[in-house]
């Protein structure tokens, strides 16, 4: 209950920074960042990517500097998504069973560098590998099969924790895939790798800059609407949390994030387990986008944005723009 005026007026504690700071409900800390990086072949590598102004493709020996960075930073985790040179992808992505691969060339590195002073997360799916840029095996009708794909992303989620991955992070949005995922790390000596699941992944028109940083754009035939959500799905969501939660994942994932804010916020209120979201390529672009139009100051703009995501009920928020997050929160 409030009181009424004058007794009460509101603005008293907005009236000096030192207040605003004092009654603030919502933090972000750098704590609270995941950087996603994207490993590329070669070494001594740096390749921007023109739809992502800002970001690049590494080498390992690069990935494994912007890994020192991220410790020096106070970032916690750092998410790699490889992209795959084109004469190693295939129809049925084998190469992302090659314990050589360099998601796990990468993971290796990292860990030789900073050990647990930094968590690995790494991205289960196949359209880094496959010659038709889809997340799954596809059969003669173009469509993707779904329990021949959850053995191959088994198989694919096993070499990664082998490599030394603290977190498996299945974004193919295939049925069952968490459940096989995690009997298979129990199996093979890992229980304690981390399930993050991409629970509640769209069908967004907001990931292209994404499928251009690891080479499937130019590849993709067709769409994904057969596996990934229908964004006008709310109800269908929380059955795919509820799904998931029961099937082993220790947190789940939101994809995209600004535009379901209503998702996060939904499952933070019905469960009992820790929410990521993913402020997608697209979402950066239209950042950099009003920037560079000067329409908008990009660090208002990302600072607004990731407090709506943990206003929102999220714990993290994988986010390239993480290290300039973190420099602005350290100050």
């Amino acid at each position: 209950m409030t009181g009424s005026y004058p007794n009460t007026r509101l603005r008293r504690t907005r009236a000096h920074g030192w207040s605003r700071a004092l009654h603030r409900e919502t933090l972000v800390t750098p704590a609270d960042l995941i950087w996603p990086l994207f490993v590329t072949s070669g070494k001594g590598v740096e390749e921007p990517i023109a739809t992502l102004p800002g970001v690049s493709r590494w080498s390992v020996d690069g990935i494994v500097a912007r890994a020192k960075e991220a410790v020096s930073l106070g970032i916690p985790v750092v998410a790699l998504f490889p992209n795959t040179p084109r004469e190693l992808r295939s129809d049925d992505g084998a190469e992302a069973h090659n314990p050589d691969n360099l998601m796990c060339q990468a993971i290796r590195a990292i860990k030789d560098a900073v050990g647990n002073d930094l968590g690995v997360l790494t991205d289960v799916a196949l359209d880094p590998y496959t010659s038709h840029g889809q997340d799954g095996l596809v059969d003669d009708t173009g469509y993707v099969v779904n329990d021949a794909t959850v053995a191959v992303l088994v198989d694919q989620a096993v070499n990664q924790a082998n490599a030394g991955a603290d977190v498996i992070a299945p974004s193919d949005m295939m049925d069952g895939r968490i459940h096989a995922i995690r009997m298979a790390l129990e199996m093979n000596g890992h229980p304690n790798v981390q399930i993050m699941s991409y629970a509640a992944k769209y069908a967004s028109a907001f990931y292209g800059p994404f499928r251009d940083a690891v080479g499937s754009g130019g590849l993709l035939k067709g769409d994904k609407k057969g596996y990934q959500m229908d964004p006008a799905n709310a109800d269908e969501a929380m059955r795919e949390v509820a799904l998931d939660i029961a099937e082993g994942a220790d947190s789940v994932m939101v994809k995209p994030g600004l535009a379901y804010l209503d998702i996060i916020y939904r499952v933070k209120q019905r469960f009992d387990v820790p929410i990521f979201a993913y402020q997608v390529s697209g979402e950066y672009a239209m950042i950099e986008a009003a920037q560079a139009a000067g329409i908008g100051d990009r660090d208002a703009l990302l600072m607004e944005k990731l407090v709506a995501f943990k206003r929102a009920g999220c714990a993290g928020v994988l986010t390239y723009y993480a290290p300039h997050a973190a420099r602005l929160l350290n100050g």
